[in-house]
Parts: structure tokens; sequence; C-alpha cells
């Protein structure tokens, strides 16, 4: 994917929540260790305005109420060091979400709860009151995994079944090179596959989910409208 317009500072230069917008959907479910907010970071280990919002998704992790994924995106890697993990399809999943929110570019680092709202991420309160806000409500589908399939039932206009492999280790890498050169940088639940598996349209369906392509990967499967619209439903195993 062609990218459009390279950051041209280190981080947004504004909190983006809409929160007006960000009253619970009609059936969906409140937060809870089976529903969990989903928060997503977009980064790169070339930007020196990372480091802060990492941190602060990192701590995030431990959360039962919350699934933190760091999707690690490639439009850095010509600036000094090429990111370890960073995947073109991460990428193209940040400008799904910047069409979205109806904008013309992206930057790191990016946060995204619930594919509702976002923001920089640097600033705990901020990100915290962001999690409060995008909560889901109450009712609506529910998703159960086993180690060969996803089972979803409940109500619901219909959404992409999103699945997501991510290393749940914390993982330090030293950076060589580039604007956090000579830094070492921990890196948790960070994303290594995406697949859709198909259409949910309500009621009840179940999906075959393929073997991890390698071992140590945690599952988690997103029902999420349109491309990168609200999401309806999260679980992981």
């Amino acid at each position: 994917m062609e990218i459009l317009n390279r950051p041209s500072a280190h981080l947004l230069t504004r909190v983006v929540l809409g929160l007006a917008a960000l009253t619970a959907a009609p059936g969906a479910r409140a937060a809870d260790a089976a529903h969990p907010t989903v928060v997503e970071l977009f980064q790169s280990q070339g930007c020196s305005s990372c480091p802060p919002a990492n941190a602060n998704v990192m701590a995030l992790a431990d959360r039962p109420d919350v699934l933190a994924l760091s999707w690690q995106v490639t439009y850095w890697d010509n600036l000094g060091w090429k990111d370890t993990f960073a995947r073109p399809e991460f990428t193209a999943r940040q400008w799904d979400y910047a069409r979205a929110f109806h904008r013309s570019q992206v930057g790191t680092p990016q946060v995204v709860v619930n594919g509702r709202a976002d923001l920089v991420g640097s600033s705990r309160g901020e990100l915290d009151a962001a999690i409060r806000r995008a909560d889901r409500g109450a009712g609506g589908p529910v998703i159960r995994l086993d180690a060969r399939r996803v089972s979803i039932s409940g109500p619901g206009l219909g959404a992409s079944v999103l699945l997501v492999r991510y290393d749940p280790h914390i993982v330090q890498v030293p950076i060589q090179r580039g604007e956090n050169g000579g830094r070492t940088l921990p890196h948790r639940n960070v994303v290594r596959e995406v697949r859709r598996l198909g259409e949910w349209n309500g009621g009840e369906a179940e999906f075959a989910l393929p073997p991890p392509g390698r071992p140590g990967l945690r599952t988690a499967v997103l029902l999420q409208q349109a491309a990168a619209g609200a999401i309806v439903a999260a679980a992981h195993d």
C-alpha cells in the first residue's frame, strides 16, 4: 500500500477523541474479562515519540477488561531503522482507521479504543478516560474460543470476524540506528498475524481457527463493523 503522507511530526499534534459520539452502541456488552475493551497502539521502533504511548498501553496489558494490541507500522522503515515487527497489512489497518476518522494521513503514536475514538496515547489520564467512555454497554454478541474454532451468538447487525495472533511476552529490542538509536525498547502484545475469517450476520455462527504460524502466540477475535468501524465484541484465549 502506498503511503501518501509520511508523518510531519513525531506524534499527532492533538488528541482527537470524538467523545461525544462514544455513547454505547445498542446491544453491545460492557467491558469485563470476557468482553474486553480493545486498545490498539500503532507505533514504530523508529519513532522517538512512541515510547511513552507504548509504556501506557503495555501497562494496560494485565487488566482483565482490556485487550491491548501493538501494531507496528512500516512507514518509518526508510528513516534510519527498519522495525523488526512491522508488516504492510498493519500499516493498511491504520490507513483504514484514517479513512474511517476522515483523516488524510497517518502518524505515530496513535491509540484507537474499540474502533470508535483515537488519541496520541502519551497521557495515561486521557487514555484511561477514553477507555471508560468507549465502553460498549450491556448485551450484544458473545464470542467463545477453543483451539480449533470460534463460536459467535447473539443479536447484531453484522460484522467482520478478525483473527489476531499476538505475542504476550515482553520482548526487548535493541535499536541500533534512527531516532531511537542506542536505546533498548520493550514490546508486549505485538501483533504477528491478522486474518479475516468471514462475516457474522447475527444469530449463531462458527468459524474454523487455523493454527498459528509460530509457537507462543495468543489468539484474539474481534467483531468489527466495516473495514475499521466500531468493535462490537472481542475475546481472547
